[in-house]
């Protein structure tokens, strides 16, 4: 159980506040992403097959079930389930881990003129390590989600991209889920912590709240935090997108790839499938900075590190 230190009340965080932070963290990711999977199928589609998916998000949902079946929305549950899961372990896991090291590094007072910094360094690692765990289960299911009869499910998918393309293939989109994943967790936990202290202040503080009011303001400050993550990494998601769909040329780099399918998607292109995002995104945030403050309190994590006013 974590400590207390008495200078500005940092706790001093044990191995097993770690892990929890990491389960709740698990729990949050794969719970919201798995439940959002047929949302994602049809932004999937939209963003591989514009001119075939061309009605919007209600337009498309009804397309896909009159050809393939309800069913079809369910593709890829499987290793959205596991892929989010670790990532999320890794991303709030290591988030927690991130933060209390800087702090420990720089000094409190540093933390406080410098907080921004401090928030957007601390995402920024944590989501590199998450996206090396994630990266196999994505490839997989932009897989299964692109081309429906490519295999049953997760297992099936991931042995045959393993025995016909090698592990290397599931490392091609590493590229762009970094460009994705990586401003999008900044601007996540950024904008989250921001958006709190902000609601926070409105409200008259944090103590003075119920839990459930506590739980509401965790809701909203994810909210505004996922709307803008959406923003921020949309050309990249994109990108993800095609680039697990289209091969490269021989003697093509990943780089070479991601410019060439960059040229041919254009500004407007990139954002294709954003307001659908914005509904996925938004909502998936929300809950789980929901589900991730609600988790930490049932399994006892020591406090949420706050830090004070000032930062650049």
């Amino acid at each position: 159980m974590a400590s207390i230190t008495p200078s500005h009340n940092i706790p001093n965080y044990s191995a097993s506040d770690y892990f929890k932070f990491a389960i709740a963290g698990a729990i949050g990711c794969g719970s919201t992403h798995s439940s959002l999977v047929p949302v994602d199928v049809v932004k999937t589609r939209i963003q591989l097959e514009p001119a075939v998916y061309n009605k919007g998000m209600i337009g498309s949902f009804r397309k896909i079930i009159a050809d393939e079946g309800a069913g079809a929305l369910m593709t890829g549950f499987g290793p959205t389930l596991l892929g989010y899961s670790v990532q999320g372990a890794f991303k709030f896991g290591g988030y927690e881990v991130f933060k209390k090291l800087s702090i420990d590094l720089i000094g409190y007072d540093n933390a406080v003129n410098y907080k921004n910094s401090v928030y957007m360094g601390s995402a920024a690692v944590a989501e590199f390590f998450a996206d090396i765990a994630l990266c196999p289960l994505e490839a997989t299911r932009i897989r299964l989600v692109s081309q429906p009869q490519f295999a049953n499910g997760l297992v099936s998918g991931f042995s045959r991209i393993m025995k016909e393309e090698g592990i290397g293939s599931f490392y091609n989109g590493f590229t762009p889920i970094l460009f994705k994943q990586i401003p999008y967790n900044i601007a996540k936990f950024l904008v989250f912590e921001r958006a709190s202290e902000l609601y926070y202040k409105l409200v008259g503080g944090k103590d003075s709240l119920s839990d459930l009011a506590n739980t509401g303001i965790n809701l909203l400050s994810g909210l505004t935090a996922g709307f803008a993550a959406a923003i921020v990494s949309q050309p990249a998601d994109t990108l993800l997108s095609k680039v697990n769909k289209t091969k490269k040329a021989p003697g093509q780099s990943t780089i070479g790839l991601l410019a060439q399918l960059a040229k041919q998607l254009g500004f407007v292109g990139s954002f294709a499938g954003l307001p659908t995002r914005l509904v996925m995104v938004g909502t998936l945030t929300s809950l789980q900075f929901g589900i991730y403050g609600s988790l930490k309190k049932t399994l006892g994590c020591g406090p949420t590190i706050t830090i004070g006013s000032g930062g650049h």
